[in-house]
């Protein structure tokens, strides 16, 4: 027994040299993405923008990072009043593009972006949808009122659901539509959605007859909607701004991403997906 311990003993002492020698382990659970992204250079720019932006904002995203090497742009998708609320709450972020001046102005009531930084980068305008198959056989805007009608809205605190109820208060003005329009409109609607996207969605499978989104929005599903336009006395030309938060961790990054989408490239991305470029108005 003797003869073994000693055996061990001498084996232990042995080793303990080499096992000295040998590098620090690297806790596989220490590491994160973000963690080796820094470790790699790159630089992620958080911006928060408005739902109806998905398309041309991801384009955009895109062509900003194979221009600028090492960046990162992470996007937050959400109405534009969700995306306020969570500014004010303190989330992470670099820049704001909002589907009104509303909430950009929620944002820097905030304290976190500063008034006068925001500019206004593109405008939008409204349009009434059908399915594809149209089964109410919605051809007018009067044929909203029509009882049982199945009609969607975004909800009054999302900016394109503002919008909407702005049309309603106009067509309940006009001659053509008549009072009491804007009351039977509102007795067709059977759901209210978080942001345009959602209404678009619902419209697109055919689970309502109609609802209002913007122009930039059908192009994204115009093969499974059919559009009936909304007059320029009774639609609202919305304007778009964006602003950098002012405690952005890359506010020199920020700034470049706004003056690329102010830029003829990024107006052009945003025209081509059905956005009213403000080139040339300033």
């Amino acid at each position: 027994m003797r003869r073994k311990c000693c055996l061990a003993l001498s084996l232990l002492i042995a080793v303990l040299p080499l096992l000295s020698c040998m590098p620090d382990a690297v806790p596989s659970s220490g590491i994160t993405d973000a963690t080796n992204a820094n470790r790699a250079g790159t630089i992620t720019l958080n911006v928060f923008a408005a739902a109806s932006l998905t398309d041309a904002f991801s384009e955009i995203g895109e062509n900003f990072s194979a221009a600028n090497s090492g960046t990162a742009v992470v996007f937050n998708f959400a109405g534009s009043n969700q995306l306020a609320t969570q500014i004010g709450q303190g989330a992470p972020a670099d820049i704001f593009a909002s589907a009104n001046e509303t909430q950009m102005n929620a944002a820097i009531d905030s304290g976190r972006i500063i008034s006068g930084t925001q500019r206004t980068f593109v405008r939008n305008r409204l349009v009434v949808i059908t399915p594809r198959d149209n089964p109410a056989n919605l051809t007018a805007l009067q044929d909203l009122a029509i009882p049982g009608v199945k009609v969607v809205f975004a909800a009054a605190e999302v900016p394109v659901g503002q919008y909407t109820l702005a049309f309603l208060d106009k067509a309940d003005a006009d001659a053509t539509l008549g009072s009491g329009y804007k009351d039977a409109v509102l007795a067709n609607v059977v759901s209210y959605e978080q942001n345009v996207r959602a209404v678009l969605t619902k419209i697109s499978l055919g689970e309502a007859d109609a609802g209002v989104v913007y122009t930039s929005d059908v192009g994204v599903t115009a093969n499974s909607v059919i559009q009936i336009e909304i007059p320029d006395p009774l639609n609202t030309i919305a304007g778009y701004p964006i602003a950098p938060l002012a405690d952005s961790a890359h506010p020199d990054i920020a700034q470049r991403f706004m003056d690329y989408v102010l830029a003829p490239d990024g107006q052009q991305v945003l025209a081509r997906y059905g956005f009213i470029p403000i080139t040339g108005e300033e």
